[in-house]
């Protein structure tokens, strides 16, 4: 007999009352946040019951061009979020292709490889498998690929003269960017990282806690989600690679000079 215990609003209502409590909190010290709180958790309520109508129906149906239509918008909407967090972002279409690109092939491909391989469902596609594993995959690959690219862009921007120096000293443009480069691969890896170190030792992951709760024995969930953290962490050191040396590409040329004049201003 499954543990799983139904929730009801009324205990929604209550978990909420926490965050009331930090709008509160907000307002008392004059943090300038509870407005943020409140747009956000707005947000996250109707996204969340929309999701799970939607998700309701689709998994009914067991349709592979409604599962690829879904696994595309939240291409598209992820992709949009790593536009929106840079604060210096590439001018035009690069701007949101660049980033959307790189998230794109790490998080399908690791996906794909992930749902034929080890989880295998029949058929592989059956949108209960796919489109949560490749939503978990997305979300981290797009935060890793988000804060590698701004950091780049940032510093490219801050540190012009010492790059174009090493230009005109000889140096290629990969090597005049090397430690640029690596500042924003760090940045890009670092919450990966962290989630990996901190993981059974500081915090039970969502996942893990989800499927424990539901009734799934310990062991079976700790499987799972070393096989989500496995394939996140390398989706979103991929992406992160892509998105860091196609921006390097691109704020640069043939002739090895620098060019900002790509960047937003």
């Amino acid at each position: 007999m499954s543990d799983y215990v139904s929730l009801s609003y009324l205990d929604l209502v209550l978990a909420s009352s926490f965050l009331v409590l930090n709008g509160a909190l907000s307002v008392w010290l004059k943090l300038g946040l509870e407005r943020k709180l409140a747009v956000a958790s707005a947000r996250m309520i109707v996204q969340l019951l929309l999701v799970g109508l939607l998700l309701k129906s689709l998994f009914a149906v067991v349709s592979p061009l409604l599962t690829a239509l879904i696994a595309i918008a939240m291409i598209i909407l992820a992709g949009r979020e790593v536009w929106a967090r840079q604060d210096r972002k590439l001018s035009g279409i690069w701007g949101f292709s660049l980033g959307t690109g790189a998230m794109m092939f790490s998080g399908v491909t690791i996906t794909v490889i992930a749902l034929t391989t080890q989880i295998q469902p029949d058929p592989w596609w059956t949108p209960r498998f796919a489109l949560p594993l490749f939503g978990m995959v997305l979300g981290n690959s797009m935060t890793g690929i988000s804060l590698s690219l701004d950091t780049l862009n940032t510093t490219a921007n801050r540190e012009r003269p010492a790059i174009e120096a090493q230009l005109l000293l000889g140096r290629s443009k990969w090597e005049a960017m090397r430690p640029f480069t690596r500042r924003a691969l760090r940045t890009g890896f670092m919450p990966i990282i962290n989630a990996m170190a901190a993981t059974g030792i500081v915090s039970l992951p969502g996942m893990m806690t989800g499927q424990i709760l539901s009734g799934v024995e310990p062991t079976e969930a700790v499987k799972y989600q070393l096989l989500v953290m496995f394939l996140i962490g390398g989706s979103t050191g991929l992406g992160v690679l892509m998105a860091v040396l196609g921006s390097i590409h691109r704020l640069t040329d043939d002739r090895h000079r620098l060019r900002l004049d790509r960047l937003t201003q």
